[in-house]
């Protein structure tokens, strides 16, 4: 079901959405996304570059924001944007923790601002904006 623009409010909270971060989909989303970093793949040459292990790449970050926020906003919605921040690495073994704020409303092409952040045990991985325009009407 999809979310329509004069139901949500400025304020409302996104539920929250854990991913457990795996070996197998840190370096399956790298290769999937044609990076082939090393340090998204290989332990020894990741840590040879400074890092306790492999890491997500951004791509893969992107995708998983992109998919919270359709998730809550429903099949209907389109992203106009998403500008997004890297901090803490998603290591594996870890799970991050997607959380997510509506803090702004346009009534001009019904566009929705979202506050994102993603949070693993180090600290935030990715904070960010996500626009998405929503149908107009109750649904």
């Amino acid at each position: 079901m999809s979310r329509a623009f004069d139901e949500v409010a400025v304020g409302e909270e996104l539920p929250e959405l854990p991913i457990p971060l795996t070996r197998t989909m840190i370096v399956a989303t790298a290769l999937a996304s044609r990076d082939y970093q090393d340090v998204h793949h290989d332990p020894a040459l990741a840590e040879d570059r400074g890092s306790k292990d492999v890491f997500m790449n951004i791509l893969t970050t992107n995708g998983l924001v992109d998919r919270y926020v359709t998730s809550w906003a429903g099949p209907a919605a389109r992203v106009k944007a998403i500008r997004i921040r890297l901090g803490a690495p998603n290591y594996p073994g870890d799970t991050m923790v997607l959380t997510g704020t509506v803090s702004a409303k346009h009534d001009d092409g019904h566009r929705v601002e979202i506050a994102v952040r993603g949070v693993n045990a180090i600290g935030p991985h990715v904070t960010g904006t996500v626009v998405v325009q929503l149908p107009g009407g109750a649904a």
